[in-house]
């Protein structure tokens, strides 16, 4: 009984990531994150390495979150692997900034394609707000402790 639920569990948790991961990749591709670095940076030839590079970074990203993977590089390395990292984060995060503001001024847009006369504000708050609760409830029921 208790594999049994264990299994479950598991198949559970692993498919809520499953879907996490692609609705947050799938915002980012919406939003046109890859598609204006590849423009800005000439690459567009190079979709496929593109990708390839996006699935990995986030396979590999997870794994090492999970299993908690250490870097023994040592201090003059480490500070500049933090530095390199830190800076294409700081970049990315930019990107990700300036194409949700563009998403955004395409809001009035969208309502009028959906037909949405009245209320686009509360549908989005309402998403604002059931993300809240959901975090509020996560880590009220200490489920963020090891």
């Amino acid at each position: 009984m208790i594999l049994l639920r264990q299994i479950l569990l598991g198949i559970i948790g692993l498919s809520a990531g499953g879907i996490i991961a692609a609705g947050v990749y799938a915002f980012l591709a919406i939003i046109g994150v890859f598609v204006r670095l590849m423009g800005k940076t000439g690459t567009r030839k190079h979709i496929l390495l593109y990708e390839t590079i996006i699935i990995l970074g986030g396979i590999l990203g997870n794994v090492m979150d999970i299993y908690e993977i250490p870097f023994p590089m040592g201090n003059t390395l480490g500070a500049l692997f933090l530095c390199i990292c830190g800076l294409c984060v700081g970049i990315f995060v930019g990107c990700l900034a300036m194409s949700l503001a563009e998403t955004l001024k395409a809001l009035p847009t969208i309502s009028r394609r959906i037909h949405l006369a009245v209320g686009l504000q509360y549908l989005i708050f309402s998403i604002a707000a059931g993300k809240l609760a959901g975090a509020l409830i996560y880590f009220w029921k200490d489920m963020a402790a090891p």
